[in-house]
């Protein structure tokens, strides 16, 4: 039977790698700039590092960097 929904780790999961993206997004900008939440740079820079630690260095599988409905 397929999954339907995520559970409330899986979604905490979710949301902990796009704030920890966005705050490393924010901190290596100077000082003066800001930055508004923009999804869709976090999700290719997400996949970027996915590319990484999933695929190149096999460090942990898909569903515990980014957990997501099958």
């Amino acid at each position: 039977m397929t999954q339907r929904t995520l559970d409330k780790k899986k979604i905490a999961r979710q949301d902990f790698v796009d704030n920890e993206i966005f705050d490393l997004i924010r901190k290596i900008l100077p000082e003066k700039n800001t930055i508004d939440w923009d999804i869709e740079m976090i999700g290719t820079i997400r996949e970027a590092i996915r590319e990484q630690v999933v695929n190149q260095k096999k460090i942990m599988n898909e569903q515990q960097f980014y957990p997501y409905l099958s």
